[in-house]
């Protein structure tokens, strides 16, 4: 007598299960099984039993050419070499974009269905991708687990790292097509570009404001919320952009890293040494719209104006005389 089966794989385990509603459950004393001696898990194929055995042993049988390296599992072996054939037999409906893991075309489908199933447990900011929790989660912790080889300065992302080496390797293979301009990073090279483009891909959902960067957009939307992730360990002042604490924070080192090419005078703001450095250049890059008088700082042009508006925004507190200029008064 046929029977009609249908047998399912699952982790290297078999089920057999009836499909014919009226066939009689076959004798279970007559099937023959084979447990795993380390965990207990029945097989009825001995095959089966062997191949599930080398997740134990960690016995590799399916090697990399390339790489040489070795696999427990032929079918992983077979996701790995996707690596060197660029194959993606996985592909997104909605974008089109391949991929080579299933898993991954997962991950990568919540962007678009706005799914974000990790939550952070300190302020409940919630991810679509754990690895984003994970990276998130440092800001937090102050943890920074990737450190240069050259100098040990240590970094909260890996892609900071990447960056950062290239201070010691000065290696830039990317140059771009209309400036010359040369770049370590193929990504760089990209974001770069734009401004030969002038492409804004990316707009603000409250002022309709174009950028030509994800996180240059990311940072202006702070400007909206009043978001200031940045705060000072030492008065505990708060920052929307972290270039503005790492300048603030001088205030208390009294770190003036920029110096005057000519006089050696130091500055804590690279833009009070352009400033300073007009004073040998008698550079005056601000004139005045009445009559043409230049001048090197626009705070002078701005307080020049007055004279010809006859604006007098500073007064006495004891005759309540006006002046136009605070250093009159």
């Amino acid at each position: 007598m046929e029977t009609n089966e249908t047998h399912l794989i699952s982790d290297l385990s078999v089920e057999t299960v009836d499909t014919d509603k009226n066939f009689e459950n076959v004798n279970e004393k007559n099937k023959k099984y084979f447990p795993c001696d380390i965990c207990g898990q029945i097989f009825f194929q001995k095959g089966l039993l062997k191949k599930h055995f080398h997740i134990h042993t960690k016995e590799k049988l399916n090697s990399c050419a390339v790489y040489n390296k070795d696999f427990a599992l032929k079918s992983h072996l077979n996701v790995h070499q996707r690596m060197h054939t660029k194959e993606k037999p996985y592909s997104c409906d909605v974008c089109g974009k391949g991929f080579s893991q299933r898993s991954a075309l997962s991950t990568h489908y919540r962007i678009h269905i706005v799914e974000k199933p990790f939550s952070c447990g300190v302020c409940h900011k919630e991810f679509s991708h754990k690895s984003g929790l994970n990276v998130h989660f440092r800001t937090h912790t102050n943890e920074k687990p990737y450190s240069c080889d050259v100098c040990h300065k240590e970094f909260s992302h890996k892609s900071h790292l990447n960056e950062h080496f290239e201070i010691h390797t000065n290696e830039k293979p990317f140059s771009c097509d209309v400036c010359g301009k040369r770049f370590s990073q193929r990504g760089n090279l990209a974001k770069h570009y734009h401004i030969h483009t002038d492409e804004k891909p990316y707009s603000c959902d409250v002022c309709n404001k174009c950028f030509s960067r994800k996180f240059v957009l990311y940072v202006h939307f702070r400007t909206h919320t009043n978001e200031k992730p940045f705060s000072c360990e030492v008065c505990h002042k708060e920052f929307s952009h972290k270039s503005h604490l790492t300048v603030h924070f001088r205030i208390h080192t009294n770190e003036k890293p920029f110096s005057c090419d000519v006089c050696h005078k130091l500055f804590s703001h690279k833009s009070n040494l352009n400033v300073h450095f007009r004073t040998h250049t008698n550079e005056k890059p601000f004139s005045c719209d009445v009559c043409r008088k230049g001048f090197s700082q626009r705070v002078n042009l701005a307080s020049h104006y007055r004279i010809h508006t006859d604006e007098k925004p500073f007064s006495c507190d004891v005759c309540v005389k006006e002046f136009s200029q605070k250093g009159n008064l």
